[in-house]
């Protein structure tokens, strides 16, 4: 009789360490590490143990740099484009879009900047920015537009604004899928994603206000 119970027991205790075992939480994934390729190869994702040893970043190139320098002059002339809604603007939906691009693209401009000092690289001071690298850029309105825009009010002005910033949307996001192709740092990368995601979005929503 001793004997029996003594296997019941241990039976009871190998189904009880076997259930216990069952109930455990799994552990869980860890999300997958994605290191840009070179230009011309395809990103590569690493493994946890690639990433936990901390796999060599790809550092920044000439592409790299040209985005950042070139998209603070290109983001600096959407803000004073619309500093100007707010008291030439009859329209309420144009006001509120330009005040969000200018709430968008003033901390991009600081965070591209940040980023530039972190590499080596100089602060731009978008106010003082040569003027032949302006017109360089996609999407960039000429000095007669800006004047012409300045001058404008009401139902001109709303119609002109749009017109003029879709063209410049679309100049930096063509800009963005340059530097996606062209571009090896991480960090630019996703600034160039956002751009496309958050300008693409804007442009049809003008394209929108533009039919009403």
């Amino acid at each position: 009789m001793a004997v029996r119970w003594a296997l019941v027991g241990a039976f009871g205790l190998v189904v009880g360490v076997g259930l216990g075992a069952c109930s455990a939480e799994p552990t869980p994934t860890p999300n997958p590490v994605v290191q840009p390729g070179k230009p011309g190869e395809p990103n590569k994702t690493l493994s946890a143990e690639e990433a936990a040893a901390g796999v060599p970043v790809v550092p920044p190139n000439d592409a790299d740099f040209d985005y950042a320098e070139m998209m603070i002059m290109h983001h600096q002339q959407a803000v004073e484009m619309t500093a100007l809604a707010a008291t030439r603007a009859v329209n309420t939906s144009v006001k509120g879009l330009a005040s969000r691009i200018a709430d968008t693209q003033r901390p991009e401009i600081d965070m591209m900047n940040t980023w530039l000092e972190r590499n080596g690289r100089a602060k731009v001071d978008p106010a003082h920015a040569g003027h032949h690298m302006h017109m360089t850029m996609p999407g960039i309105a000429t000095p007669e537009q800006l004047a012409d825009l300045a001058a404008a009010t009401g139902p001109a002005f709303d119609a002109l604004f749009l017109q003029l910033m879709i063209k410049h949307h679309e100049g930096a996001v063509e800009m963005a899928h340059v530097v996606q192709k062209d571009g090896s740092d991480i960090k630019v990368q996703e600034m160039a994603d956002h751009v496309i995601a958050e300008q693409t979005d804007e442009i049809k929503r003008m394209h929108t206000m533009l039919a009403a």
